[in-house]
């Protein structure tokens, strides 16, 4: 195989490659949003509070911790919170997780703007060495690896989120960390069918997005023929 042949795969599977991860990146920060929250809280059968928090009250207090998770602000933007009485919204624990998930997030939009900007480089260079089918096709190769994994995650939400949730925390959280009483107020605001929706909320939005890829590959292949 020449160099230059040899080259321009190698650029190619970078590209499949990281169109799954970035598919899912892009996801996940579109769902860390209150809009999300004012949607998912309205959604059939959520859970009421059995401590007594209404819609408002989800609303209101929802917003400054997800807020908190993609903004510059200390943790005292959540620590200076208090309820009508003077107790504080979130106890030491709660704070210590929310410090912990903005660190994930945080790497998470790093790693998103390294990988578009790697996914960008190659695509640039792929196009110069090669064509445009093929880097399109490296394109429609990371869309259907995106599928395959996304199948593999809703299958697991399907029979078994709490287990895959579990994993999950234990990958990027210390053990016993993100363990909270019911009466605590982030399983209060995000109980677990507020993070299974999250999961087939992020799933879906990634499938759209690879969908549109392998949409937009076609009909540039069908414009081609004609």
């Amino acid at each position: 195989m020449k160099p230059k042949e040899t080259y321009r795969k190698v650029l190619g599977w970078v590209i499949t490659v990281l169109i799954p991860p970035i598919l899912l990146m892009m996801s996940v920060r579109l769902m860390i949003s209150p809009m999300f929250a004012r949607v998912e809280y309205r959604l059939p059968g959520f859970p009421d509070d059995l401590y007594g928090f209404t819609l408002d009250d989800r609303l209101h207090w929802s917003e400054p911790a997800i807020n908190y998770l993609v903004n510059m602000a200390d943790i005292t933007y959540l620590s200076s919170l208090r309820f009508e009485d003077g107790e504080p919204v979130f106890n030491e624990r709660e704070l210590s997780h929310m410090q912990d998930v903005k660190h994930v997030v945080t790497g998470m939009r790093i790693a998103l703007t390294v990988s578009m900007v790697g996914l960008l480089a190659a695509t640039f260079f792929a196009e110069r060495k090669g064509s445009k089918a093929d880097v399109l096709a490296a394109y429609q190769r990371g869309a259907w690896a995106l599928f395959g994994l996304i199948f593999a995650i809703l299958l697991f939400v399907a029979l078994s989120f709490n287990q895959l949730f579990t994993w999950f925390h234990q990958i990027f959280f210390e053990s016993g960390t993100w363990m909270f009483l019911t009466s605590d107020t982030l399983i209060r605001l995000f109980p677990m069918r507020f993070w299974r929706d999250a999961f087939i909320f992020v799933g879906l939005l990634s499938i759209i997005m690879a969908g549109l890829i392998l949409l937009f590959g076609r009909k540039w292949k069908a414009k081609k023929i004609v």
